[in-house]
């Protein structure tokens, strides 16, 4: 196969960078930051909303295809795609999560579960109201 080649469009900033462990919880704040070549594509989304945020998973090294579960060698390794593991073939992440509000090229967030300065590739709108036209 060919290789593929993403571009971030932004990265995250937060107050999370303590690596090795399960990541942000519930509630924990971070900021979305679009680079401003990009700051058009976020219009049309609002506070309340829900978004997928994909992520490179920049400080993933390596990977095995059965893996135990956060690490833990107490329980029984699983498959890497039936696991939230960063370790994987391409590590990439995704995650759910509302938007507090848009502020120019800001998207205040919480729930995500990324380090801060985590390459950000893509955002998508969990729920698209409008209508395709054909």
């Amino acid at each position: 196969m060919d290789p593929v080649v993403f571009y971030p469009i932004g990265h995250v900033e937060n107050d999370f960078d303590e690596r090795g462990s399960a990541g942000p919880r519930e509630g924990f704040p971070s900021r979305i930051v679009v680079n401003n070549s990009f700051a058009d594509g976020l219009d049309g989304l609002e506070s309340g909303q829900e978004v997928f945020v994909v992520f490179w998973l920049h400080h993933s090294t390596g990977y095995e295809l059965r893996q135990h579960p956060r690490g833990d060698a107490t329980r029984a390794k699983r498959g890497v795609f039936s696991l939230r593991s960063p370790n994987r073939p391409n590590p990439i992440g995704i995650t759910q999560v509302p938007i507090g509000r848009v502020a120019g090229n800001v998207l205040y967030v919480t729930d995500l579960d990324a380090f801060d300065g985590t390459p950000i590739l893509d955002l998508k709108p969990v729920n698209c109201p409008e209508k395709r036209e054909s």
